[in-house]
Parts: C-alpha cells; structure tokens; sequence
C-alpha cells in the first residue's frame, strides 16, 4: 500500500515538470516569435524607403543629364555664332594687311587715287568696328535669352516634357505647349490645367518686360469644321487669341507686347502622315524676342 503511494506521488511530480516546463518554451516561443514578426516588419519598411529613395535619385539624376545636355547644346551653338564671327574677323584683317603692303608698293599714286584708297581703308575700319559692335550685341542677347529660358525652365520643372517644350533657335526664345494640354480637341477654349501652365509663362513676361510676345497656333492637316470653326486657319487663329487674352485678362502681360496669330497647317514640326506627326504639330507656340528698343539697346558700342 505504501509502495503504491509513493508510485503515485513521483507520478503527479513528474507531469507537474512537464506541464511546467511545457509551459515556459511556449512563452519564450511566442516572444522570440513576436521580435521576429516585429524585425520582419521593420525589414520591410527599410526595403521600401530604400526604393522609394532609390526612385527618386533616379529621377533627379535623369533631370541634371537632360538640364546638362540643353546647357550644352546651347553653349555650342553659342560657340559656333562666335567662330563665325572671328573668321569674318580675321578674313577683313587679312584684307587690311594686304592693301596696306600694296599701298607701300604704290609709290607713283595721284592725289585723286591716294585719298580714294584712304576712304577705302577707313571703311573697312568702320567695318572691323560693326562686326566687333555685333558679335558684342549678339552675345548680350544670347545672355539675355539665356537667362529668360533658365527662368521659364526652372519654373515650369514641374511640367511633363511632352506637353511643353523650350528651346532658342537663333537668339528668339520659343515655347511649344501641345494642344492635348491647352484645348480639348476641335476648341479654343482653355482648360483649367493649361492655365496654371500659363500663368507661370506669364510671371516670367511680366519679370521681362524688355521681351516682344508673339503665340501661334498650329494644327496638323486633317481638315475640321464645325458649328463653331470654319477651318485649321480659324481654329489656330481662334486658339493663338485666346491663349493672348488669357496672358493679358487673368495674368496681366500689357497686350501692347503681344501678337496673336495663326498660322493653320502650313508650318509642320513633322510629317503629318503619322499620328506621332500629327500630334507634334498640333500645338501653340510663345516666340519670345527681344523689342526694337532693346534691340538697339543691345548692338549699342560698349564704352
């Protein structure tokens, strides 16, 4: 009788041990196993900032190649304005030399002929002048278009690139704005998203008041007519005046700087046999240029 107590005491402390140390791994299980979850959380958003951030150095590292690449193109071509120039430069200077020497050579010139070769030489001297004055007044105003075209990219970086375009094409600044952005198809008029676009062409205008403002519309060849458009001439006409009064009713630009004209079909960016072709040249264009007075200003002689 005793023997069997005793078997049933060592009987109830053993499963006591095992339910006690059964229980303690199933605490430390569900702790290690929690930390775990909770690192693999932490994992997870770490890997999704370090996209995120790689996504956006991307991004900016492809906006400075494009940024770097228009500064360079533009430099070149200011360059090659420059080259020409210098050669033409040069070329009058070899010319002086060479009726100079001659002119040492002419020892039996009448009076008549002498003051002749003299007016000779004090015109290409004037001319020597007015290529320096004009290579001089040529780099003020590619400065300056180059400043304006800094200002008008840096405050549309916002804009995608298929819908607005800047470029300088011989000193005049344009700025090509797609018709998908401006109008809907068929219509002059402006929609909303296109205005704030407009809106900050026109801060610019109004910081450069030395600037001449010209918009062309321009459509492609397919014709059109409606109850409201006789054809492309009036459609782009009808879509250069309402970007014009938009500029000078809701931003302010002095309508006095600004020209509205339309220019239909005639004056392609592309071919319009294709879709891609015709898309590019449907589209309205701002063509910057410098006023007569400052024109002028610019070719003034540097004192």
């Amino acid at each position: 009788m005793k023997f069997i107590n005793k078997s049933l005491i060592y009987t109830l402390l053993l499963t006591l041990t095992l339910v006690f140390t059964s229980c303690v791994s199933s605490k430390k299980y569900k702790s290690l196993q929690s930390k775990l979850d909770e690192t693999e959380m932490s994992l997870k958003q770490k890997l999704l900032q370090l996209d995120k951030c790689q996504k956006e150095a991307k991004a900016a590292q492809d906006k400075c190649s494009q940024d770097l690449a228009n500064a360079t193109k533009e430099r070149d071509m200011l360059r090659n304005k420059a080259s020409d120039l210098e050669k033409e430069l040069n070329f009058t200077k070899r010319t002086n030399e060479t009726l100079m020497n001659h002119l040492s050579d002419l020892s039996n010139l009448t009076k008549a002929e002498s003051e002749n070769l003299q007016k000779t030489l004090e015109q290409i001297s004037e001319q020597r002048k007015y290529i320096k004055q004009l290579n001089t007044g040529i780099r003020k105003r590619d400065s300056v278009s180059l400043a304006l075209v800094t200002n008008l990219k840096r405050s549309l970086a916002d804009v995608n690139d298929e819908d607005v375009q800047i470029d300088v094409r011989k000193g005049v600044v344009y700025i090509s704005i797609s018709d998908k952005l401006l109008f809907n198809s068929g219509s002059s008029v402006i929609s909303s998203k296109a205005k704030k676009v407009l809106a900050k062409v026109a801060k610019v205008l109004n910081d450069h008041n030395e600037f001449e403002v010209m918009v062309e519309g321009h459509t492609d060849n397919v014709p059109i007519s409606n109850d409201c458009v006789k054809d492309n001439w009036d459609l782009s006409a009808k879509r250069a005046t309402a970007v014009v009064r938009t500029l000078q009713h809701q931003y302010h630009v002095a309508p006095a700087r600004m020209l509205a004209a339309g220019r239909s079909e005639y004056m392609p960016k592309a071919s319009n046999d294709t879709a891609s072709g015709r898309k590019l040249n449907r589209r309205t264009e701002i063509v910057i240029t410098p006023t007569i007075a400052e024109y002028f200003n610019l070719m003034k002689p540097t004192k």
